[in-house]
């Protein structure tokens, strides 16, 4: 679940939403008894996360397999995994 359970501040804002939208937010929040507005708070919270720019470099591992790896490798090595987890 989105971290509304966090105390963060809060501005209102009016928003227009599509009929349809609504219509299906207004029937999710019905059936898992949350409020329409943490529907709105997550949508809007993870567009936030998206729209969002980091100005440093990540620091990512560039990973070296010895090669070129096809798709015939990933799909043995998820097939394996699966085998091994089973």
């Amino acid at each position: 679940m989105y971290h509304s359970q966090w105390k963060t501040r809060r501005k209102k804002t009016t928003v227009v939403v599509d009929e349809e939208d609504l219509a299906l937010i207004k029937g999710a929040a019905a059936r898992e008894g949350r409020a329409e507005s943490e529907y709105f708070r997550e949508a809007l919270h993870l567009v936030a996360l998206r729209t969002r720019r980091w100005n440093e470099d990540w620091d990512i591992p560039r990973l070296d397999f010895g090669g070129p790896v096809a798709a015939e490798d990933i799909d043995r090595a998820v097939s394996d995994g699966v085998a091994d987890a089973g």
